[in-house]
């Protein structure tokens, strides 16, 4: 579907995802954001959670939806996106991205008669350009994927994959909590959640999919005392040559618009502030390590979630996502 320029409405803009799909929504050449709605800040302007928006948007956050915009945005907490589009009926031309958990898994996947696609560009771009419904993939679920699918389709993933990630404190969103207090969180590193991460299932959906077996993922996420990026290490078993790896990856991304390989080591500061995830493999005896680097609320959340939307409307895969890393 392509449209010369699309309205766009967002339910639940005030937290961090929300804040960044503003910001690149008002800077979209082809968007109009329609309307920003909000139960707890209905009325005030969108520049009292969101200061960094001062002197680019005079909108105010909203108590009603309107249910005929062309594309709406769901960043709501986890397990209220349901419960939201059962309360409210959006037009039948109206499509729907969901930025949480609840349309993830195949399972899940099937809601008042609509299939939610899972929208990895990278591994459903086709899909994606058909789709009315989109369930935006999580942040580690973004940088372990691209760090592993190109050996999963080569069936390469038969042996137990060892996973280490570490996120910045804007993946816990805006409310606190013990751990997310900056006398707690700064100066400070701490792992949660062992091996029981509530993204490993949409993980191992995708891998998965290529028909091939895949080994346990053994994943430790950890909190890093830094505001927002995630670096994902991950290695396994692999007999071919480093040479023969770098090959396969290129492959697999040589026509991804946003996930680039390395053949440097990788820091956060080169993906922070942007839609990009970069990719670097290292061979140490017969285990074959990935590296990912991406921002947890562009290319983990809101930027995924405009390029999805560019997809499903036929604008170009970039559209308002060609940002700079703030490197200095």
């Amino acid at each position: 579907m392509r449209k010369k320029n699309i309205t766009a409405g967002i339910i639940g803009g005030s937290g961090y995802t929300g804040g960044e799909l503003i910001r690149l929504l008002l800077n979209h050449p082809k968007t109009k954001i329609d309307f920003v709605y909000s139960t707890t800040r209905a009325g005030k302007p969108i520049t009292a959670a969101h200061q960094d928006l001062l002197g680019q948007t005079a909108l105010t956050f909203s108590g009603d939806v309107n249910p005929d915009v062309d594309v709406v945005f769901l960043c709501l907490g986890h397990g209220n996106s349901t419960s939201f589009l059962k309360e409210n009926q959006f037009s039948v031309s109206t499509k729907i991205i969901d930025l949480s958990n609840d349309f993830r898994l195949q399972g899940d996947s099937m809601f008042n008669g609509q299939r939610f696609i899972y929208g990895l560009p990278e591994l459903n771009k086709s899909a994606i350009k058909a789709a009315d419904a989109i369930a935006n993939p999580g942040c580690f679920a973004t940088a372990i994927q691209l760090a592993l699918l190109p050996l999963a389709k080569a069936g390469l993933l038969v042996e137990d994959v060892h996973i280490n990630a570490v996120t910045g404190s804007t993946g816990a969103g805006v409310g606190l909590s013990d751990t997310a207090h900056f006398s707690w969180r700064n100066n400070n590193v701490s792992w949660y959640k062992p091996f029981t991460h509530q993204h490993l299932g949409e993980i191992g959906e995708s891998l998965k999919s290529y028909g091939h077996t895949v080994g346990k993922l053994r994943f430790l996420p950890n909190r890093g005392n830094f505001t927002r990026g995630i670096l994902a290490t991950a290695y396994t078993h692999y007999d071919g040559s480093l040479e023969d790896a770098k090959q396969l990856y290129n492959d697999f991304y040589k026509d991804a618009a946003f996930t680039h390989m390395s053949e440097d080591e990788l820091h956060l500061k080169q993906v922070v502030n942007t839609n990009q995830c970069h990719i670097h493999v290292h061979k140490h005896d017969d285990l074959l390590l990935m590296t990912s680097a991406i921002d947890n609320l562009l290319k983990g959340a809101s930027g995924q979630a405009v390029q999805n939307m560019n997809l499903m409307f036929g604008f170009p895969e970039t559209e308002g996502l060609l940002l700079k890393a703030g490197v200095f």
